[in-house]
C-alpha cells in the first residue's frame, strides 16, 4: 500500500493547522479511508506515551484518535520540549536524543531528515492517506536551509501543499500573498490551495479577499472553515491555548498556578467540562484565590524552575494559607515532586547541577535521573475501586516515607503519595482525571459533586461534530483529489 499524501502548512502558529488535521482524519476515516497523521517536528511539552513505548506531541495522539488509529512514535519523529527560552529536550521517534540549545538545533536539524523521511515512509506505507501538518510558518528564510518540517520537507519527499490562514486574527490575505512571494517558483508550484479558518460572518463578504488571492498567487481559496464551538472541545495543542480552558461551570473551585513550561496541561480538560467545577487559571503576579477548595499543581519541563516561580510570586505562602483553611492541594508529576522536601539534580538534567528545597508537604523528596519513564496504564484502583486509565512520563526518582500513604494502588503497586491529615496528594499518573469513576470519587472526596459525563464519549462527539463541519465547508473531494 502506497499512500497519497497532503501536507497542511499555516501561515504563522496558532491558526489552527493541528486541529484542521484531525477533523480531516476523522472525515476521512468516515468515508472508509485508513488515516495517519504526521507532524516532522512538534514544539510542546504537552506529550503522550504512545503504543509502540515513545512519546509523541498530544496534538498528534489526538489526530490518531480521530483517525482511528493507535499513536505511533512515526507520527512526530522529532518533538522538541521546552526547558527554557533557548534549550529543549530533543526527541527522536520517541526517544530522549539530549538536550540542545537553539542553535546546537539548527546545526543538528540536517541529521534528524533522514528519521523524518523513514518515519513518513512506514506510515505511507500501512495507509490510504496521510496528512501531513506543518510547524509554525511555512515561509520563514532564515529556517529554510535546515528545514525538516515545512517546505524543506515537501520539496525532500515530493508533497502537494495546503495554505492556512486565519481569519480571525486578521491580515489572511496579506498571509497567503507574502507566503507566495517569499517562496521559489518550484515551492509555488507544489500549492493547491487555501483554506481560511475560525472565520465568522457572511463568506459572500470574503469573496474580494478571495479573488485578490487567486489573482496574486493563482492559488484557489478552497474553502471557508466557520469558526467551531466542537473545535473548542477538544485538546489544545500546546501553551499557546491552555490560558483558554478555563471551567465554565460553578462550584467546586480548583485553583491551577500558572508554572513555568507547564507540560500536559489537557490533564485539566476533564475537570473544565464538569459543571461542578470552577476551574481558574492564576496568572503570574496573583495570589492564589482565597475561595479555593483545591490547589492543582500540574507538570512542568523544569521543576526546579517552577519551584523559584512559586516562591517568587508568594504561592508558596498562599498554599499553606489555603492549607490552614483547610483546603486541599494535588500535585501531578513535577507537581508532585514539588510537594516534597527537595528536588535533587546532581547530573544537571534540567539545567545547573543542585538542588531545589520543596514545598514540604509530602515526605518525599526526588533525584532527577536521565532515564525517562514512559508507560501506559490501564488498571483498578483499589484505593477507590476505580477503573483507571493514563500514563508516566517523567525522569525523576522519588523516595521518603511519604510513599507509604499512597494515593493509588495500582495492579497492587503503590502510587503517588498522601498527606497524614489526606488534604496533599500528588501522583505521577497523568490522565487519570479522564477516567470517569475515578473522576466521580475524588470530586466527591475533594467536596464537589461529578456529572456523570462520559469523557472519551465527549471527545469522540467533538471530532465527529467538527468533522461534519469541515464536510460543509470544506469540498473533501477536491482535496483529496490535490493529494498524492
Amino acid at each position: 500500500m502506497t499512500a497519497r499524501r497532503l501536507m497542511v502548512l499555516g501561515t504563522g502558529s496558532d491558526v489552527g493547522k493541528s486541529l484542521l488535521v484531525a477533523g480531516l482524519c476523522r472525515a476521512y476515516t468516515r468515508q472508509g479511508l485508513k488515516v495517519a497523521p504526521f507532524k516532522a517536528q512538534n514544539m510542546s511539552n504537552n506529550a503522550a506515551v504512545t503504543a509502540d513505548g515513545g512519546e509523541i506531541g498530544r496534538a498528534q495522539a489526538l489526530q490518531a484518535r480521530a483517525a482511528c488509529v493507535p499513536p505511533t512514535v512515526h507520527m512526530n519523529p522529532v518533538l522538541l520540549k521546552p526547558e527554557t527560552d533557548v534549550d529543549a529536550q530533543v526527541v527522536v521517534q520517541g526517544r530522549v536524543l539530549g538536550r540542545y540549545s537553539a542553535s546546537a538545533y539548527q546545526r543538528l536539524k540536517p541529521e534528524l531528515r533522514g528519521a523524518v523521511c523513514d518515519s513518513l515512509d512506514i506510515l505511507s506505507a500501512a495507509h490510504d492517506l496521510v496528512l501531513i501538518e506543518g510547524a509554525g510558518s511555512g515561509a520563514e528564510r532564515y529556517l529554510r536551509p535546515q528545514d525538516i518540517s515545512n517546505m524543506g520537507l515537501a520539496e525532500a519527499a515530493d508533497l502537494p501543499v495546503v495554505l492556512v490562514g486565519d481569519e480571525s486574527r486578521g491580515g489572511v490575505t496579506a498571509a497567503a500573498i507574502g507566503h507566495h512571494r517569499l517562496w521559489t517558483a518550484s515551492e509555488r508550484a507544489r500549492v493547491a490551495g487555501v483554506i481560511v479558518t475560525k472565520f465568522r460572518g457572511d463568506p459572500g463578504v470574503f469573496a474580494p479577499a478571495a479573488e485578490d488571492i487567486r489573482a496574486e498567487t493563482g492559488w484557489p481559496v478552497l474553502g471557508l472553515l466557520r469558526w467551531s464551538d466542537a473545535a473548542r472541545a477538544l485538546p489544545e495543542e500546546d501553551s499557546l491555548g491552555y490560558g483558554r480552558k478555563r471551567g465554565a461551570g460553578a462550584g467546586l473551585v480548583v485553583a491551577v498556578p500558572e508554572l513555568p513550561r507547564l507540560a500536559n496541561f489537557d490533564d485539566l480538560d476533564p475537570l473544565a467540562a464538569e459543571p461542578g467545577v470552577d476551574l481558574r487559571w492564576v496568572r503570574p503576579g496573583r495570589p492564589i484565590p482565597g475561595d479555593a477548595d483545591v490547589v492543582l499543581l500540574l507538570g512542568s519541563k523544569a521543576t526546579r524552575a517552577a519551584l523559584r516561580a512559586v516562591r517568587s510570586e508568594g504561592w508558596d505562602i498562599d498554599i499553606r494559607a489555603h492549607l490552614r483553611r483547610g483546603g486541599r492541594v494535588v500535585g501531578l508529576c513535577a507537581g508532585f515532586q514539588m510537594l516534597g522536601r527537595a528536588v535533587r539534580d546532581p547530573d544537571g538534567i534540567e539545567g545547573p547541577a543542585g538542588a531545589t528545597e520543596g514545598l514540604g508537604l509530602l515526605d518525599i523528596e526526588t533525584t532527577l535521573t536521565g532515564d525517562k519513564r514512559l508507560v501506559e496504564i490501564e488498571t483498578e484502583d483499589t484505593m477507590s475501586g476505580a477503573r483507571v486509565a493514563g500514563y508516566e512520563m517523567h525522569m525523576g526518582r522519588t523516595e521518603g516515607p511519604g510513599l507509604d500513604r499512597p494515593w493509588l494502588r495500582l495492579d497492587g503497586r503503590a502510587e503517588g503519595a498522601v498527606s497524614q491529615d489526606g488534604r496533599v496528594m500528588g501522583t505521577y499518573l497523568h490522565g487519570l482525571f479522564g477516567s470517569d469513576g475515578f473522576r466521580g470519587h475524588w470530586l466527591a472526596r475533594m467536596g464537589g459533586v461529578a456529572a456523570g459525563t462520559d469523557h472519551a464519549a465527549r471527545l469522540d462527539a467533538a471530532l465527529n461534530a467538527f468533522a461534519e463541519e469541515i464536510e460543509a465547508d470544506l469540498d473533501l473531494d477536491r482535496l483529496l483529489a490535490a493529494a498524492r
